[in-house]
């Protein structure tokens, strides 16, 4: 007798956090993973590059992996990909803006040769085994970004991908509510909805309206106009070029993502930029100011960003100038919040005027507001909901507003990452957690910084460390070069020589009081003593690490 059909659903990421975003639909027969993103490290994940998802899971069922639908191109949607494609065979789906990210992306790491790539047209649906997937067009801070109605073997869900609902779409960009009610018309089983905004009352700010306050900056600038946005804003950059070409400026650009993103936009006819208007770096001191726009990179105040080196005057090509205007076209990602800021005030030390989204509307979100959100449970009319992509209290408040949408209570349901809920023909049930832990990358390393090394660099980071070298003759039992101290991060040596010179001394009567050849105690009693030392005359406690040598 044939088992009962189900679909189990498991978020690896992307619920309860901003990032990593990355959901796994499950029917018994075959796996698909929606989205592959990262997350980029806390402040006190010291040295970590990224973070990805465990994906242990996924690995130890690879050969039931049909594929991997892509929502959109940003990092927290497609970062991760690089670290499964390597130990997965699977062709990967999204549209050809997305793909060609990803295939960049795949490049840097001499990945792209052995990927499956295959682009998908809006409206177009592809079966993967026993279930199907349909792809509508929406509204995002990105091009080229998709819904999805999926189709399995117990019932249709909506899973919404990042979008927001602009009333009065500029150039095309809008979500197709239209093939998302057509595709609910059945019945949809399940909705899965972006919960970032869902704390924003009304409608988010329009494309359009961004454009036209960008339009009086543009008209009333009198010296250089330095734009900085996120380098995957395509729509964006298109209305900087326009209003540039309108205003007889010049536009160049600074910044390897920009560069990189601009070309693949241009080479796939997503991004128009006259030969008129575009002009090298190195050549905008051959134009009055009141005739450039600079686009660079840096919104969120990257220490190595274009924006960010000429804030403190670092750059090789290009300087600030007094009367210049720069224009911080993006929201503030909340742990940016203090690199943003530094950069502000040194922007205003170098004579700049700097214009951002809480002082000038010259940024609309991507994330739909609580009406956009009630929008489309109005055009889905879902039996049951999760909320995703978002902190905690947002799919907390996302429930809420699915209830008030006429969602039952009990079918409106918080999950988390690591959390399985199984759909059945009737019903549903939570399974067992699976791990869901935080892979920290770092450099090559995939999941080798663990909590020890991360508390090991935190001291570091605190206190410093102090180096005790010793070389001991084996056969008299005596020093031969040495006591030598060395510190990095504890003091700066020259101010507090005389303590260094007493820790060589506490060192020398540890020495003396251990019998020879019995190193492990030495080394003991050297950081111990030295410890109490230097928490005694200067309440510090650096991390001692004695060098015994054996000669």
């Amino acid at each position: 007798m044939p088992s009962e059909p189900f679909l189990t659903l498991t978020p690896l990421g992307g619920l309860g956090e901003i990032g990593m975003n990355c959901m796994v639909y499950d029917t018994g027969e075959s796996l698909v993973m929606v989205d592959c993103g990262l997350m980029f490290p806390d402040d006190y994940l010291y040295g970590v590059d990224v973070v990805i998802p465990c994906f242990d899971s996924i690995l130890e069922n690879k050969s039931r992996l049909k594929g991997i639908v892509l929502t959109h191109g940003h990092e927290d949607h497609i970062g991760a990909l690089p670290w499964l494609l390597q130990h997965v065979d699977v062709p990967v789906y999204g549209s050809a803006f997305t793909l060609g990210l990803v295939e960049n992306k795949l490049r840097e790491r001499d990945l792209d040769k052995y990927a499956d790539l295959r682009p998908v047209e809006p409206g177009e649906r592809i079966v993967l085994d026993d279930m199907a997937f349909s792809f509508f067009p929406v509204c995002h801070s990105i091009i080229e970004g998709y819904g999805l109605g999926i189709e399995t073997p117990v019932g249709r869900v909506v899973h919404t991908g990042d979008f927001k609902i602009d009333r009065n779409p500029l150039d095309g960009h809008a979500t197709d509510l239209e093939a998302f009610k057509k595709f609910s018309e059945p019945g949809v089983r399940l909705l899965l909805s972006d919960s970032t905004n869902v704390e924003q009352d009304g409608f988010a700010l329009t494309e359009r309206e961004i454009k036209s306050s960008l339009r009086e900056i543009f008209n009333s600038a009198r010296g250089r106009i330095l734009v900085s946005l996120f380098s995957s804003h395509i729509q964006r950059i298109q209305e900087v070029v326009d209003l540039a070409e309108a205003c007889n400026r010049k536009v160049a650009i600074s910044g390897r993502s920009l560069m990189r993103n601009i070309e693949l936009a241009q080479e796939m006819g997503f991004l128009h930029i006259p030969h008129s208007v575009a002009i090298p770096v190195d050549a905008i001191d051959n134009y009055p100011d009141e005739e450039i726009v600079l686009l660079v990179t840096g919104s969120q105040g990257e220490p190595l960003a274009s924006l960010s080196r000429m804030a403190c005057e670092e750059h090789r090509q290009l300087a600030i100038h007094p009367g210049d205007l720069v224009l911080l076209s993006s929201r503030f990602i909340p742990g940016n919040v203090k690199a943003i800021t530094k950069v502000i005030n040194n922007l205003y030390r170098l004579g700049a005027e700097v214009l951002y989204e809480k002082v000038q509307g010259i940024h609309a979100s991507g994330h739909a507001h609580s009406e956009e959100l009630r929008i489309m449970f109005e055009t889905v009319k879902p039996s049951f909901f999760i909320p995703v992509h978002g902190e905690y209290r947002h799919l907390v408040k996302h429930r809420r507003l699915a209830v008030e949408c006429g969602v039952a209570e009990e079918r409106a349901m918080v999950i988390e990452n690591g959390q399985p809920v199984t759909f059945l023909e009737q019903g549903i049930r939570l399974e067992e957690p699976v791990s869901a832990e935080r892979i920290l990358v770092d450099g090559k390393g995939v999941g080798d910084v663990g909590q020890t090394v991360l508390k090991e660099r935190q001291l570091l980071a605190g206190e410093g460390i102090m180096i005790v070298l010793l070389v001991v003759d084996e056969a008299t039992g005596e020093i031969s070069i040495g006591p030598d101290i060395v510190t990095k991060g504890f003091v700066f040596e020259q101010n507090y020589a005389h303590f260094i010179e007493d820790a060589k001394c506490i060192v020398l009567d540890v020495f003396e009081n251990i019998p020879p050849g019995e190193t492990k105690k030495l080394k003991e009693r050297i950081r111990s003593a030295l410890r109490r030392f230097f928490r005694k005359v200067l309440d510090r406690d650096p991390v001692v690490v004695p060098l015994i040598i054996n000669i």
